[in-house]
């Protein structure tokens, strides 16, 4: 019987897995991809993971960007420097390294092994998967915004939104992050240099599904010169931040994209994933040793910790969506914009700290004599 198995190997499993291991407790990470495994992923994260990791992340990392440039509906274009510079990975690489640390520590992989059914049996966890059951007395949920182990475990259903993404050949002259706005309603096309090639990702975060999103995405990269056919497109979900939730269950919790985790704002998804995996090694280190209120803890952390200033980022977005041509204008050119997102990112402020103002600014830019 495993100390703790956890269901995906993406960020949140892969970091859980580390963590947890390195504490000396047996750890199963079932996946049932073959691994390692092409992700749909604009793989932009900030270095601000580097914090929760005692190991050099760089042999993971594809790409430095230190520009950003922003257009709206390709034109109006403004080019800004990142004070941080921002990390790009290609999820094949980067998961499979936090992974290759995990296993170093001694946990266990388990690809090409579908997890079927779980029951909990008086005071252990049995999975069924596709190849054999297996048994441990703790369960961390990290399969994704569409695995079914947060539905099996009880959880209310999350809102899924559909993100795609398209790997072109790298122009070696553009190393600049890119975003388009207007392009597509309520949502936002982004481009995402790596050493090798450039991830082009498009998504919506309010409202509605967009049924010809897959359409706007190849007129886009047409217009910007970049020949792709249909067939390269790869679809991936996102599952924003809704509000404070429940996350731990029977000996069991939710970590990464399958605790709905990215922000409603930004779509970040990898920095909050690697902290609720951290969280929740932490979590189940205490659990087992005897601490009864460490999992309701940990949905009190991830819920204070990161869901208490998704709720600005939320707002945010509301208004940014609702006037995106005026907050385009008022805010996305501004040169501190740049700043502040990625002060923002890197945990060094708040969505807390900025909302009220930059609300606040885009309302009046509707009042007689502001533009």
């Amino acid at each position: 019987m495993f100390d703790c198995i956890i269901v995906g190997a993406g960020p949140a499993g892969g970091t859980a897995a580390y963590h947890l291991a390195k504490k000396g407790r047996s750890v199963l990470v079932i996946e049932k991809e073959s691994w390692p495994r092409i992700k749909a992923c604009g793989g932009g994260v900030s270095p601000a993971i580097a914090q929760w990791f005692d190991f050099d992340l760089t042999p993971a990392i594809s790409l430095m960007v230190e520009k950003i440039r922003y257009t709206w509906k390709l034109e109006d274009p403004v080019e800004a420097d990142l004070p941080v510079p921002m990390w790009m990975v290609k999820r094949d690489i980067f998961d499979n390294f936090l992974i290759e640390k995990a296993q170093e520590k001694g946990a266990e992989l388990r690809d090409k092994t579908e997890v079927t059914g779980i029951k909990f049996k008086s005071d252990y966890w049995e999975v069924q998967t596709t190849l054999e059951p297996l048994t441990c007395r703790y369960l961390i949920a990290a399969d994704g915004a569409k695995g079914p182990m947060a539905k099996w475990l009880g959880f209310k259903e999350s809102k899924k939104r559909q993100s795609l993404v398209l790997e072109a050949p790298l122009n070696q002259s553009n190393q600049t992050a890119t975003f388009e706005f207007g392009s597509v309603k309520n949502g936002n096309i982004w481009g995402f240099p790596k050493a090798d090639s450039y991830s082009i990702s498009i998504a919506t975060f309010r409202g509605g599904e967009v049924k010809n999103l897959s359409q706007n995405l190849l007129e886009y990269v047409q217009q910007i010169g970049v020949n792709v056919s249909k067939d390269k497109l790869l679809e991936g979900y996102i599952s924003l931040w809704d509000g404070d939730k429940n996350l731990h269950a029977q000996n069991a919790v939710l970590a990464g994209e399958a605790a709905s985790l990215s922000d409603p704002l930004s779509a970040e998804g990898i920095r909050p994933s690697i902290f609720s995996g951290v969280k929740a090694a932490e979590a189940i280190d205490e659990a087992l040793g005897g601490n009864k209120n460490a999992l309701s803890k940990y949905t009190q952390i991830i819920n204070e910790e990161w869901g208490a200033d998704m709720v600005w980022a939320s707002r945010l977005a509301g208004a940014f969506y609702r006037f995106p041509k005026v907050a385009y204008k008022v805010g996305v050119k501004l040169p501190a914009a740049t700043t502040v997102m990625s002060k923002i990112l890197c945990g060094e402020l708040s969505y807390a700290d900025i909302a009220n103002t930059a609300i606040k600014k885009l309302s009046s830019s509707f009042l007689p004599g502001r533009g």
